[in-house]
């Protein structure tokens, strides 16, 4: 605290045929919209302005996933991790749990697409333990991935932190696709200054949250004792889960500038650590904070009034999901049927079955797995669902939601 793909249009009085990528582009008209809501982006070149008939920027963006879950998640971030597969992107999975992990490692080792690429890492037993939602072993977590993805992976240019209990809800291709014609400094982030309840309930405990220092406790303690709110910056807050891009992460990670260093120790004693430690970072930064947009690209259902946390989804939810042009949702619980849905409607995969894209070469006749036999992986087919992104994205960023809504 997820995209409509048509090709340009024929006129009615040619019969001219259009070349290849042209009918795999996006409706490009509105992509100069889309550069111009945005302004002038910091720390990056401006795009060139897209007529109808170019081509998108090549090669795309890189994107780098941190998965995590814990005992007994295994199972559910291995069908997370099929349906999220692409082989340009780079995948980092932290599971709390020997036979999970195994198991993991055994499943990554045995598919030809990620052994060939080498774009999956299981984080090893040392590297990754039972996490408490509510303290900061959580942000502690997803700061070690980031920097695990940064020493191991290079060229992408956004990291996406999932959990278990999350699902796609497009094609890699569709989401790469649209990325590529994003400045790439831009970082998806809900956040607000308006704290309300948080203050009291999250701001001003004092805690201790026992997973720093004993393996099997994960339930944070607070004390009686409270404490004022900080006067040398202003606190945000908003959801955990983001879309940051590298140059963000390396400020927060390397640290040249002082302040994430001096928030890191603040949030440790802050309850729900990760719904407040990135979104204060960016915002009282002068290098960053004119870099956000204030979604962070999920789809999620709450009640009304909202609660703590979201609503487990359903097939009740699933028209919602397919027209929101969000490219993921949180969250399911394992096993439920409208994944079979989301993989059989929106991802076009079968059983077992990488999603397919650009990169797979087979034929799905006959219930095969196209993604069996491989070629290029950079090599994208985006599907209708970029459409719906695209349409959400113009809108996250015209003029009237962009900038007056950054770090407000």
């Amino acid at each position: 605290m997820t995209r409509k793909h048509h090709p340009p249009p024929q006129a009615h009085h040619h019969r001219q045929r259009w070349p290849r990528w042209l009918l795999l582009a996006l409706p490009l008209l509105s992509l100069p919209i889309l550069y111009a809501a945005l302004g002038s982006a910091r720390s990056q070149p401006q795009p060139p302005r897209l007529g109808a008939r170019q081509q998108p920027p090549l090669p795309p963006p890189r994107l780098a996933y941190l998965i995590s879950g814990g005992p007994g998640d295994g199972p559910r971030i291995r069908r997370l991790l099929t349906a999220l597969y692409h082989p340009w992107n780079y995948y980092l999975v932290g599971v709390a749990g020997d036979e999970d992990r195994a198991d993991l490692e055994a499943f990554v080792r045995g598919e030809e697409a990620p052994r060939r690429y080498g774009n999956v890492r299981v984080a090893a037993p040392g590297e990754w333990a039972a996490v408490s939602r509510r303290g900061p072993t959580e942000l502690a977590a997803t700061l070690h991935g980031a920097a695990l993805m940064l020493k191991e992976f290079q060229g992408w240019s956004w990291f996406i932190n999932l959990s278990a209990s999350d699902y796609p809800l497009m094609p890699q291709d569709d989401l790469l696709h649209i990325f590529s014609y994003l400045p790439r400094d831009l970082n998806f982030i809900e956040h607000t200054s308006s704290i309300g309840w948080k203050e009291h309930q999250m701001a001003r405990p004092i805690i201790v949250d026992p997973a720093l220092q004993i393996s099997n406790k994960t339930e944070v303690i607070t004390t009686k004792e409270k404490r004022s709110l900080p006067s040398a910056f202003k606190i945000f807050v908003g959801s955990s889960w983001v879309i940051l891009s590298r140059p963000f992460l390396e400020f927060c990670i390397l640290g040249w500038d002082n302040l994430p260093r001096t928030l890191l120790m603040y949030f440790t004693n802050f309850l729900s650590s990760s719904e407040g430690y990135f979104h204060t970072v960016i915002c009282n930064s002068k290098y960053y904070q004119n870099t956000t947009v204030n979604s962070d690209l999920r789809f999620m259902a709450w009640d009304n009034p909202p609660r703590t946390h979201p609503l487990n989804l359903t097939t009740e939810h699933f028209a919602a999901m397919r027209d929101s042009g969000m490219p993921f949702a949180h969250s399911f619980t394992y096993g439920d049927p409208v994944l079979d849905m989301i993989d059989a409607e929106l991802l076009k995969r079968g059983p077992d079955h990488f999603t397919p894209g650009g990169w797979c070469l087979g034929s799905p006749v006959g219930g095969k797995d196209p993604c069996s036999f491989f070629g290029r992986s950079f090599v994208l087919r985006p599907m209708k669902g970029s459409g719906k992104l695209e349409k959400l994205l113009l809108k996250l960023l015209e003029p009237d939601n962009f900038r007056p809504k950054q770090c407000i």
